[in-house]
């Protein structure tokens, strides 16, 4: 069966973004809608997990998300995060996206070099602070396996939550195929479609756990990136389109 329309689980992105160019040269269809969206927690969650931020010294930061939260709440609970609190984040990327709320330049922030595993040494070098981990409902489970070994002293703090949208307008049958990023999506496509049957329909999915979730869900996995030869989703739909399309 040949590939003339996608839907893709993601906003719909920058005009610089690969996606056009394959629409163009492939002459293929590409929509976008995401399948899942971020509430954030409130004052009175935290309270009910027993958090005071301030009694921390330090906060972990694994994505632009939980920085983003992680001041949202502390100005709901008029907490003023003092000059000297210590950040330790995954990425420079996430470190730089600090700027949005702090000022840089006189602040303790550390960053890691992608994975969370990387930012192990930074734990070793500050063993001293008492660390809170801003982060969504759903975390991997490796991240308190590293925070364990690290033997620093920490606590995870539930401040947004990923939940499914509302996408049962869209006529799903109408899609060649499907393109996931999550387990959330996965989710969100069997709550808004309960009778979905895939029949036809392909399958791509990013990562080994959306590939888990999704044949968990009994759905058949036609297309899975990254690999080595395929690093991105786009280069993999790419290549596929190419194959399926002769």
């Amino acid at each position: 069966m040949k590939i003339r329309s996608i839907l893709v689980s993601q906003p719909t992105p920058n005009e610089s973004s690969p996606y056009w160019e394959i629409a163009k040269k492939e002459k293929v269809t590409i929509d976008f809608q995401p399948f899942i969206h971020i509430e954030g927690a409130d004052s009175k969650d935290l309270r009910t997990q027993k958090i005071d931020l301030s009694q921390y010294t330090g906060v972990i930061l694994t994505s632009k998300s939980a920085v983003d939260h992680y001041f949202r709440l502390a100005e709901e609970m008029r907490f003023q995060v003092p000059d000297s609190m210590r950040y330790i984040c995954q990425a420079e990327n996430i470190a730089n996206y600090l700027q949005k709320h702090i000022v840089y330049r006189k602040r303790k922030i550390s960053f890691g070099q992608k994975t969370f595993k990387d930012m192990m040494p930074l734990f070793k070098k500050y063993p001293d602070d008492k660390y809170l981990l801003p982060s969504s409902d759903v975390l991997s489970p490796e991240i308190p396996k590293i925070l364990e070994t690290a033997k620093i002293e920490w606590k995870r703090a539930i401040m947004f939550r990923t939940v499914s949208s509302d996408v049962a307008h869209i006529p799903i049958k109408d899609y060649d195929m499907l393109v996931f990023f999550s387990p959330q999506n996965i989710n969100s496509l069997l709550e808004n479609f309960k009778d979905f049957e895939q029949g036809d329909t392909q399958i791509a999915v990013f990562g080994a756990n959306t590939q888990k979730a999704a044949e968990e869900a009994g759905l058949r996995v036609d297309l899975m990136a990254p690999t080595k030869e395929t690093p991105s989703m786009t280069m993999a739909i790419e290549q596929y389109i190419k194959k399926i399309n002769k």
